[in-house]
């Protein structure tokens, strides 16, 4: 409901302050955030975030682009010597998921400690040393020890940055604000690609090319530290914390901005949400928390099989299909065009479906373009399957990131998406070494034939188990 104007006697304001007060809950907060109509400064903010996530996904997919210069540096090899060998192309993979995990898994709970601005702004900083370092490392072992420190740092920032959308943003364009995140992340793919295609090959100041392509990503995320200073924190999640004067302020501050943008006076907020007492870890395993979890772990760990088997691992798969390593950059690059395009489709779809019917839609799409791509050696066919692939791959990407942190009550939606988020570097550790065992023993088609079994699973989790979210407000669905 609207709040009374003020009267400027003393006595009148200091009831009205009172009043205000007491009106002020977890619930209020929420709608009058839903409230919000779109105006500028509410995608201003979904850009601000947006512009972090480009360096963090530029971050997480140089990794198979990078690949052969390090190889050709004899910096890592290209074969695993043993299952788990530390010397090939897996274990550097491998050491970025496994601080991922540990970044998800243990340090989840930060964000809903300590606030998403404060770890959201402190984790780039991490990440950013830790890849800076690891770009002047000569062995394997350096080499993925630092890699192994940027992804705790990457880990943390991936889930708070999920949750910070969620809770800032109307819940009409929770959809398409993930969307744009990611549409603006991915973005950052074919700049990856084209940096390695023109870099990995050669040398310049003594450094090789691959070193190149990790500072230009590092040194771009300190300019993001800076932009995000001017984010405010998450009302919804001071509101959960007991300090609903401070996000009074901050969504009183944010709520004049917006009304000025449009024009009229704001709609009327819905009737607030009777939100239960602040969940714990423990209430992720009771109803209806419990079917949640469960899916999404069965989700995560599946994939993260068909997401990265594939993106990780594209120059590599493309030369065991004959094409050579230059070759196998330019069309790396051809089909990482197609990384933000997936998401831009989002803005057109992200909120008119559910969340699941659209992953499980493009799973099934990603499943018939990987078998294809396997079995093509013509280069036009092998370049427009990829494309598919990572199309399908990035629209599932932007959906679920929005769907899992809409699950979740505020009070734990940091830890508990870092929980189920982090099964899926868990999956990706030891899903390297698969593939590369499966690449070395039964080629490209044995590849997407493990890849297919695991989105199929994925198919069945989000079908069966996947309750819906969309336009229905965060506390609703915390209930």
């Amino acid at each position: 409901m609207p709040y009374p104007a003020h009267d400027t006697t003393p006595r009148a304001t200091e009831t009205t302050r009172a009043e205000r007060k007491a009106e002020l809950s977890i619930g209020t907060i929420g709608a009058r955030l839903d409230r919000l109509p779109p105006t500028k400064s509410v995608w201003k903010m979904v850009a601000m975030l947006s512009l972090g996530m480009f360096f963090e996904v530029y971050d997480l997919m140089y990794t198979g682009y990078i690949a052969p210069g390090l190889v050709k540096s004899g910096v890592l090899s290209q074969s695993t010597h043993g299952m788990f060998g530390t010397t090939g192309i897996a274990s550097f993979i491998a050491a970025l998921f496994c601080g991922l995990f540990i970044g998800t898994l243990a340090c989840g709970s930060l964000a809903d400690r300590f606030g998403r601005r404060a770890i959201f702004t402190y984790a780039l900083l991490g990440y950013v040393t830790a890849n800076t370092v690891m770009a002047f490392q000569d062995t394997a072992l350096g080499l993925n020890i630092w890699r192994f420190v940027a992804g705790l740092g990457l880990g943390v920032e991936l889930i708070t940055i999920g949750a910070y959308i969620s809770e800032l943003v109307p819940k009409e364009i929770r959809g398409r604000a993930f969307a744009m995140s990611q549409a603006v992340g991915f973005s950052a793919v074919p700049l990856a690609a084209f940096m390695s295609y023109l870099l990995v090959p050669t040398s310049f100041l003594g450094l090789d090319g691959w070193r190149w392509v990790v500072l230009l990503g590092a040194q771009g995320g300190l300019f993001v530290w800076l932009i995000r200073l001017g984010l405010p924190e998450s009302p919804r999640w001071l509101a959960q914390k007991g300090r609903l004067t401070e996000a009074d302020a901050i969504l009183t501050k944010f709520e004049a901005k917006v009304e000025r943008e449009y024009g009229a006076p704001l709609p009327t907020p819905a009737e607030p949400e009777a939100v239960a007492v602040r969940a714990k870890f423990r209430d992720m395993w009771r109803k209806p928390l419990g079917k949640r979890t469960v899916m999404f772990i069965i989700f995560h760990v599946c994939q993260t099989v068909g997401y990265y088997g594939f993106a990780s691992w594209v120059p590599t798969l493309l030369i065991k299909q004959g094409i050579t390593v230059t070759q196998s950059l330019m069309y790396s690059s051809i089909i990482a065009i197609a990384a933000p395009i997936g998401p831009l489709i989002g803005l057109l779809i992200a909120d008119r479906f559910e969340r699941k019917t659209i992953i499980v839609a493009m799973s099934l799409v990603s499943v018939a373009c990987g078998i294809l791509f396997s079995q093509f050696r013509d280069t036009s066919m092998l370049v427009a399957m990829g494309v598919c692939l990572t199309l399908s791959g990035n629209i599932i990407s932007y959906t679920y990131h929005a769907y899992q942190t809409e699950l979740f009550p505020t009070s734990i939606r940091a830890r508990a998406v870092g929980f189920v988020y982090s099964w899926s570097r868990l999956s990706a550790i030891f899903s390297a070494f698969l593939i590369a065992d499966i690449l070395k023993h039964f080629g490209v088609s044995g590849v997407f034939m493990f890849i297919s079994c695991a989105i199929g699973i994925v198919i069945l989790s989000i079908g069966l188990l996947g309750p819906k979210t969309r336009n229905i407000a965060l506390e609703r669905l915390s209930k």
